[in-house]
């Protein structure tokens, strides 16, 4: 399985391998860049778990600083993007399992709101999916990760990352379609 690359929008073009080493050296700038190439894709990953905003910028943030604290700890640079993506699932989940134990805001509080929440349609569309396919499908479509490494990252056979893209696709299209309908 070979690494990923993060986006970049920089006008210069440095590997993803040289930044991962230059912050493993612990150079603050080459790690900046680093995460500002992977944010995107952090978002989404974040967002398909978490499906709130507030909690997906928390866990890109942990998943931030604990890259940071551990980098040294990975041993091939061309597998950090995989790396990142595993620590950024676990943070989600445990940001998940805290928010199990509080007491949700009502509905009517988040009515008032004078903007448009970003990214309203990709949620929308992702919370009508069990997490169990969500994610996947989020790093297969939203990522463009193969099975192969959809199955590393979430610790789980490839027959069942394949098993789990084609349910998510047959429950999305019978909930739009029961949406549709209505």
């Amino acid at each position: 399985m070979e690494g990923r690359e993060c986006r970049t929008s920089e006008a210069e073009i440095i590997s993803q391998n040289e930044l991962v080493l230059r912050a493993k050296d612990r150079e603050e700038a080459a790690f900046s860049l680093l995460m500002k190439n992977c944010a995107r894709d952090m978002y989404r990953v974040a967002i398909s778990i978490l499906l709130n905003d507030e909690d997906a910028a928390d866990a890109i943030q942990e998943t931030m600083l604990t890259c940071w604290k551990e980098l040294k700890k990975l041993r091939e640079p061309r597998y950090f993007k995989t790396w990142m993506t595993r620590i950024l699932i676990n943070k989600s989940y445990a940001i998940l399992n805290t928010r199990k134990n509080m007491v949700p805001l009502e509905e009517a509080m988040l009515k008032d709101r004078p903007y448009e929440e970003p990214n309203r349609e990709l949620k929308e569309m992702l919370s009508l999916l069990e997490e169990t396919y969500r994610v996947p499908m989020m790093l297969y479509y939203g990522e463009g990760y193969k099975s192969a490494e959809i199955a590393e990252i979430l610790n789980i056979s490839e027959s069942a990352v394949r098993t789990r893209l084609q349910r998510g696709r047959e429950k999305l299209k019978t909930a739009l379609e029961a949406e549709e309908a209505i």
